[in-house]
């Protein structure tokens, strides 16, 4: 049944990955400031499987590079489509910030433009009207009509149905843009002196970058998919079980404590879960027993889950599931009680 799923899972992405590919071609060639996904590029850090049936994809934009971080207040006072407001828009919070194009070095003309571009702000929302025309064009002129459909959205988020051979997956597609210079002043990691990772491994992780994600109105927000992405690689270098941890974790979630297509808790939520973990129990002793260290793992998740409360690994100010649905949230942190009080069936 597992071996199933994840087969079943990998042939998705593989079939995910092959229709998005085609689509960003086109939509590259459409728009210059979008960057095709090679067949390299999206097998790491553009694709997230949050779910069985749903998926996040960035799309990066190209034509910005240097960037650097603002020093100066601006305050805006102005609508998404350029109509002048009486008092500012609210500045951002936690791991959002304004992104205005001065901050680059180098940008494309066309970054300058009205379509996208407020007083010299670059404006989420009008990145995304841009990349959801395309996107639908491309789907089109791509034929790819009776396998990608576009979703109504409220906000303007650009979300498509892709038909798989197994299942039809819900794909969020984001665009990007990618920082890969510097580390960003609201991310104060690693906090004090912590014995994971290493030194040499946040140097690393830090000289990586970050990206700005167009998910929001107004504010970009922050994300961290490379640095997770090394975090990930190198978990049981020291011969540990964190992984198969993780593995069974996330297995679990998705047969018995939070299962369906857009679940309250995501393989996003474990993943956190697990990098907190390993930050407060970094010997290699900590990981050297699965059922000792599982117990230890899903207690954390069953903390989280029943305060509602899950800190950004990067960002501390950050609540994860500040706007989840909390009767839901109760009701993963029943699910996991039960299990607590009897583990022995999942830990043979």
């Amino acid at each position: 049944q597992v071996e199933r799923r994840h087969y079943l899972v990998s042939k998705a992405v593989e079939e995910v990955q092959k229709i998005i590919q085609q689509l960003t071609a086109e939509i590259s060639y459409k728009g210059t400031r979008f960057q095709a996904i090679s067949n390299s590029g999206i097998h790491n850090e553009n694709i997230k499987v949050l779910a069985p049936s749903q998926f996040l994809i960035t799309v990066p934009l190209r034509g910005l590079t240097g960037y650097r971080e603002c020093q100066v207040r601006h305050w805006r006072y102005y609508t998404v489509h350029g109509a002048k407001l009486l008092s500012s828009v609210r500045d951002p919070e936690e791991l959002h910030q304004w992104l205005e194009v001065e901050q680059f070095s180098k940008s494309l003309q066309q970054w300058h433009e009205t379509d996208v571009n407020i007083e010299g702000d670059l404006v989420p929302a009008k990145v995304l009207i841009v990349f959801r025309e395309l996107v639908e064009k491309s789907i089109i002129s791509c034929n790819l009509s009776s396998k990608v459909t576009v979703l109504e959205s409220f906000s303007s988020v650009v979300r498509v149905a892709v038909e798989t051979s197994e299942s039809q997956v819900e794909v969020e597609l984001v665009p990007a843009v990618e920082i890969p210079t510097c580390w960003p002043e609201k991310a104060r990691w690693p906090r004090c002196l912590k014995r994971w990772p290493s030194p040499e491994k946040v140097q690393c992780i830090k000289s990586l970058g970050f990206d700005l994600l167009a998910r929001s109105n107004y504010h970009w927000q922050l994300c961290f998919s490379r640095a997770e992405h090394i975090l990930m690689e190198g978990l049981d270098e020291d011969g540990g079980c964190r992984m198969k941890c993780f593995r069974v974790m996330r297995q679990m979630k998705e047969d018995v404590w939070c299962a369906g297509n857009k679940p309250v808790i995501t393989a996003y939520h474990l993943q956190t879960v697990l990098f907190w973990t390993c930050e407060k129990y970094p010997r290699t002793k900590d990981w050297s027993c699965f059922p000792e260290a599982f117990l230890r793992l899903v207690q954390k998740l069953h903390k989280c889950v029943s305060q509602h409360f899950l800190k950004h690994y990067f960002v501390k100010n950050t609540n994860l599931l500040k706007y989840a649905n909390t009767s839901d949230l109760d009701l993963v942190a029943s699910k996991l009680t039960v299990f607590l009080e009897n583990p022995v069936f999942c830990l043979d």
